[in-house]
């Protein structure tokens, strides 16, 4: 035997026991958000996950590329693109000051943020709604010598609720459109519906947990002008996101109807292009495409098939053995890996339209459970700390918990029907 037959014999037989590996820490460490003693995010272990199979030959590197799922990561992009230009345009802060100076007592102020927060993440991603809405929640609450924790938590779990209304609310949904093909309409017109009622129970469910703190009335604030807005940005913002949404009703693919709203912002005379992509997360683009290669090399590593096998009573189990199963992943390795894990899954199910919706809503829902359950929850959390509020672990439960089992008991039976 020759070295190069040594070599490539060494490499296969690396490869054998590496890549399975790589593939477990890789996954635990996104679940867990970071490793011990080490500087690294989600982006960065899904990035070095990616990497280390081609280097240990899980998967060859014209494979890892071929993995990249370019439709649902331009359409992050563009999503993030017309995010940027409204919120340079004033609108986020228009709608805060009209939010503060319509409110008369804490319970209509606790339904308008249940109705903005939902609404607005359905369309806008639910990431950018509570980056934009928690400062001013902690405001609000601060001149009204409020606590905030009961706001902070109906905006977290509105926003996450919402944003399963429509195929742009979260990147999981973004997925999920691209890989089932269905229509934005009909997605919207099965979820859209869940979603409002889920709402309500939003509502209700955080009302009879902090409901001493519902007493009373507000104090109107003292008349101010408005905030300031640049208005030729906000119209043209505006318009693009009209464009965009003109698109997904007429049936153009989710990113190309994106692309288009955010390509016509780029064509711009006054606005340096550098400000807009200032405003990109493209910590989140990084971490998609990792995971695109790191869970699709399953097939490449020999783990396809026991995860196909193991789920097989799932395949055959209806509507509530998925969503519970789903519910639990995305608990467990968050959504958006739960989603690329179960896609393979959920294509070969009898009712694969049934399966994707329901893998929509599940794992959507699921992460209200915990704190931890969704990135929403944590940046409501951490920039409520930055302001002295503790939104702890325990304390989010009270709500989470009901909140989850309610809204996905509501969404079986919601499917159950079709």
């Amino acid at each position: 035997m020759d070295f190069e037959s040594i070599t490539v014999f060494d490499l296969r037989s690396a490869a054998s026991w590496a890549a399975p590996l790589i593939f477990a820490v890789t996954i635990i460490g996104v679940a867990v958000g970071r490793f011990p003693y080490l500087r690294m995010n989600r982006a960065t272990i899904a990035l070095v996950g990616a990497t280390a199979l081609v280097l240990f030959g899980g998967i060859s590197l014209d494979s890892a590329f071929d993995l990249l799922d370019w439709n649902t990561l331009s359409l992050l992009l563009a999503m993030m693109i017309l995010n940027a230009n409204l919120r340079i345009s004033g609108f986020f802060q228009w709608i805060s000051f009209r939010l503060l100076h319509s409110t008369h007592s804490p319970v209509f102020f606790l339904g308008l943020t249940i109705a903005f927060s939902g609404i607005l993440s359905s369309l806008l991603l639910n990431d950018t709604i509570v980056l934009m809405f928690t400062p001013i929640i902690l405001e609000i609450a601060r001149t009204q010598r409020r606590n905030p924790v009961p706001f902070l938590m109906a905006l977290a779990l509105s926003a996450n609720i919402g944003s399963a209304a429509t195929l742009i609310g979260n990147p999981q949904n973004m997925l999920i459109g691209i890989a089932s093909g269905i229509s934005f309409i009909h997605f919207a017109a099965v979820l859209a519906p869940l979603s409002l009622l889920c709402l309500g129970i939003v509502m209700l469910l955080v009302w009879l947990v902090y409901r001493r703190d519902f007493q009373g009335e507000f104090k109107l604030p003292d008349r101010a002008a408005p905030p300031r807005t640049y208005h030729p940005l906000l119209i043209k913002s505006l318009l693009a996101c009209g464009l965009m949404l003109a698109g997904l009703i007429a049936g153009l693919p989710l990113p190309l109807a994106a692309l288009s709203g955010a390509g016509m912002l780029l064509v711009t005379r006054r606005l340096k292009p550098e400000r807009v992509f200032r405003e990109v997360d493209w910590s989140l683009l990084v971490l998609f495409a990792g995971l695109f290669v790191v869970t699709g090399a399953i097939e490449e590593i020999q783990l396809g098939e026991v995860l196909l096998s193991a789920a097989e009573p799932l395949m055959q189990g209806g509507v509530s053995a998925l969503t519970l199963t789903s519910a639990a992943l995305s608990n467990l390795v968050s959504n958006v890996p739960a989603v690329l894990l179960l896609k393979p899954i959920v294509a070969r199910s009898l009712d694969p339209t049934l399966s994707w919706l329901t893998l929509a809503m599940a794992t959507t829902f699921a992460g209200n459970l915990t704190l931890f359950g969704s990135v929403a929850n944590l940046i409501v959390a951490e920039l409520a700390r930055r302001e002295g509020v503790k939104l702890t672990f325990g304390e989010y439960l009270k709500s989470g918990i009901p909140v989850t089992a309610l809204s996905l008991a509501i969404g079986i039976l919601w499917f159950g029907r079709y």
